[in-house]
């Protein structure tokens, strides 16, 4: 646990003090950064698990091995996954000696939870970190109510339907084409694979293919969403204003402390495992710049209390950054309403009832 004077996170930091495993010192030479030791060993978890099971619905289908499948990859591991992959893009797992197993994890694990090979990297590093949830940005939050119902529903179609489409033509339009004929490929490839597999076994095919591609691509966006909720009008392109941080959440723990969005926006390069003590240190940066921070939630439970209005539990969940001057609950549920307003433009935003 680290803290400082109003404050103490127990979410992970890294020790250095550790003896490791024979499996550990197999791996250590040939990755970049021993902190990364867990995306190890999750990975060797995941291959063990998913194709074995794949193979055994492929084979000799039962709904009850169904769903088994399903709960392990969405409830247990989907998280773990999606992080793992987020973070091994922004920082790669493998030393250039060994770099073409760097594709293991997007090529080979990616598609059992229905992530199509390079899409996230073209979608989260070479478009929405250099957009930054502005207008540019395919995945902004901006344009819609983000505690609506039907604006979050728009949100996921339109990047469901012709989100692909759209990352296309932006990736081209910057000049980006040796990514994007890797998105394609990497789409391609998961669309030719996966309806291949389907005509041998429908069943099987709908359970390892397209349900995990829907329900990732529901969940990402929910987290997107979420994680740039809260948006100031006055300067949404200050990632203080237009990102939150989650801090004491077991979805830290569990997730690679995704949770420090801010954090993650301000310095992308930044360690997974630096994030507490990064937001420590600047706290009254975060204060000053009135940032939205919660305790113990997550983004997809953020995502869920927006969608039914439930600001004043998300109220009771607001970190108060100067304990000098504290917000009572109608003025944090106030600031809350008013960031979550729709953005027409940067020097307009809808003028829409805060009851």
């Amino acid at each position: 646990m680290i803290s400082n004077a109003f404050l103490s996170i127990d979410d992970p930091t890294y020790s250095p003090n550790k003896r490791y495993s024979w499996l550990d010192k197999l791996f250590l030479p040939a990755i970049n950064d021993p902190r990364d030791l867990p995306f190890v060993h999750l990975s060797l978890a995941l291959i063990l698990i998913f194709p074995p099971l794949a193979l055994w619905l492929f084979v000799d289908f039962s709904w009850w091995i169904a769903g088994i499948y399903l709960f392990l990859n969405w409830a247990l591991f989907l998280g773990p996954f999606i992080l793992m992959l987020h973070n091994t893009s922004h920082r790669s797992l493998f030393k250039n000696k060994y770099k073409q197993f760097n594709q293991f994890i997007p090529w080979f694990i990616g598609p059992f939870f229905g992530e199509t090979p390079e899409t996230y990297y073209g979608h989260h590093i070479a478009m929405h970190h250099p957009e930054n949830n502005l207008e540019s940005d395919l995945s902004t939050t901006m344009k819609f109510r983000r505690d609506s119902k039907w604006g979050f529903f728009q949100y996921f179609s339109e990047f469901f339907f012709i989100g692909l489409i759209e990352l296309v033509h932006y990736l081209f339009g910057k000049k980006r084409t040796p990514i994007m004929r890797r998105v394609i490929v990497g789409e391609l490839s998961f669309i030719a694979l996966g309806i291949a597999l389907t005509s041998l076994n429908f069943q099987a095919g709908l359970v390892v293919f397209w349900l995990p591609l829907f329900f990732s691509r529901l969940m990402m966006m929910a987290g997107n969403w979420a994680q740039h909720a809260f948006v100031d009008a006055q300067a949404p392109d200050n990632c203080y204003r237009n990102s939150i941080t989650c801090i004491n959440s077991p979805y830290n723990k569990k997730c690679f402390n995704d949770g420090y969005h801010i954090g993650h926006h301000v310095r992308s390069s930044r360690h997974w495992t630096q994030m507490p003590e990064d937001f420590l240190n600047n706290i009254e940066t975060y204060a000053r710049e009135k940032a939205i921070v919660f305790r113990k939630l997550d983004f997809t439970s953020i995502w869920f209390l927006l969608m039914w209005k439930q600001y004043s539990t998300l109220a009771r969940f607001y970190v108060q950054l100067d304990p000098e001057t504290p917000l009572s609950e109608k003025e944090i549920i106030a600031l809350l309403k008013q960031r979550t307003r729709k953005i027409v433009d940067r020097n307009y935003v809808e003028q829409i009832s805060l009851a």
